[in-house]
């Protein structure tokens, strides 16, 4: 049987934290490719080397200033970076992206060196006016999304457009998208709250098939860049990106369970064909059922109720973490398949009260709901959320 349930929410933010050393990693794997139209990669590049305060750099004998927003380097340097056969490819970009006005350039040394300055590097960086030596592997920068989507409509994106566009678009436990409290998911702002996409969503996006869209996906997935977990139907898919929490915040990253995702997102929770045949979960001595539920089996309750602990317990409730914790069904209302579901503290500290509706998906019968309600109350020493 399936079951489904739901969560909404909303979410708004003007830039993303790119550390250098990702973007450093990222050219040297030269198993993704970088040939495309949409130029996203190389314009992070030149922003990775961007000063953050002025410095000075020797080279030849010869000290340059270089501000904050600005790098000087030779040709040959970035003719390496952005891993082209010759020196005139890089001028072209250059010259695009200052058509474009993205950066300014200047050519030095007989046309050997190249210096170069972000735009508008001041107003989304913390400029530091005094002088200091900018180290080019550590540390990060602020990169506004309104930028990549203008630069990944500009043509066909290559496979390192596709990641990062992924990259930047990611969220982690925001409370206005779904999805991100299981795990760092992309969210591209649709103004929805729902992290599910579809590949001919994708496909337009990045000016790509939709046969080279899924390619581009599998094969990423197939380097341990992102996790992708369809659903059946209509609902589409959601990308969940690996070695995400390590790279932004040095944290363990986490593993995804496909049932928690469909759980946060409102979608159907299909239940294993064996489950009334296999071991009963951990906390099915916890869970007391006052009132029996219309056409679903016990161990199918215990299967969801489970999940819905531990999607609680991600969301940092306490008591889930508690194996003496009691979690208790009983009729809300004579509404069919309206339930209160209740997370009640053994020693009587605090009660977290849901609202839970389960109904089977069967032909005609609308899907079920898993709703929190809003309001907070303090009673007694009991807290009821």
């Amino acid at each position: 049987m399936n079951y489904q349930l739901e969560l909404k929410q909303l979410v708004d933010y003007p830039r993303c934290r790119i550390y250098r050393e990702f973007i450093h990693s990222l050219i040297k794997d030269k198993n993704i490719r970088t040939s495309g139209g949409s130029y996203l990669f190389y314009y992070l590049i030149l922003c990775s080397y961007a000063n953050y305060r002025r410095s000075y750099r020797r080279i030849e004998g010869i000290t340059y200033t270089v501000e904050a927003g600005e790098w000087i380097c030779s040709v040959k340097d970035l003719q390496n970076e952005f891993r082209f056969r010759f020196q005139h490819q890089v001028l072209s970009l250059l010259n695009y992206f200052e058509e474009q006005h993205y950066i300014s350039y200047s050519l030095l040394g007989k046309s050997k060196l190249v210096k170069f300055t972000v735009l508008d590097w001041k107003s989304e960086n913390t400029v530091l006016s005094y002088s200091y030596p900018c180290k080019k592997d550590t540390g990060f920068f602020f990169f506004p999304v309104k930028k990549v989507h203008e630069l990944i409509s500009m043509g066909k994106s290559s496979e390192m457009d596709v990641l990062l566009d992924l990259w930047i678009h990611t969220v982690y436990n925001d409370t206005h998208v779904q999805g991100s409290e299981v795990g760092p998911v992309v969210y591209i702002r649709n103004h929805t709250g729902s992290p599910l996409t579809s590949y001919s969503e994708l496909a337009e996006r990045w000016g790509r098939s939709k046969a080279t869209t899924c390619r581009i996906i599998k094969k990423l997935e197939g380097l341990d860049y992102i996790s992708v977990i369809s659903f059946s139907g209509s609902h589409g898919s959601v990308i969940y990106l690996k070695n995400y929490l390590s790279t932004m915040f040095s944290l363990s990253d986490v593993l995804i369970d496909k049932e928690e995702v469909a759980l946060s997102l409102s979608l159907t929770v299909q239940v294993p064909d064996d489950a009334e045949t296999a071991p009963e979960p951990e906390i099915s001595e916890q869970i007391v059922v006052s009132d029996p539920i219309d056409g679903v089996p016990k161990t199918h309750i215990n299967f969801i109720i489970e999940k819905v602990a531990n999607l609680l317990e991600t969301q940092a409730l306490p008591c889930c973490r508690c194996r003496k914790a009691k979690y208790q069904l009983s009729k809300l209302s004579d509404c069919r398949g309206l339930y209160r579901f209740q997370i009640i503290c053994p020693f009587g500290d605090r009660t977290y009260q849901f609202e839970l509706r389960i109904r089977t998906n069967e032909p005609h019968t609308p899907p079920a709901l898993f709703r929190q309600t809003q309001t907070i109350e303090l009673k007694g020493g009991n807290s009821h959320v």
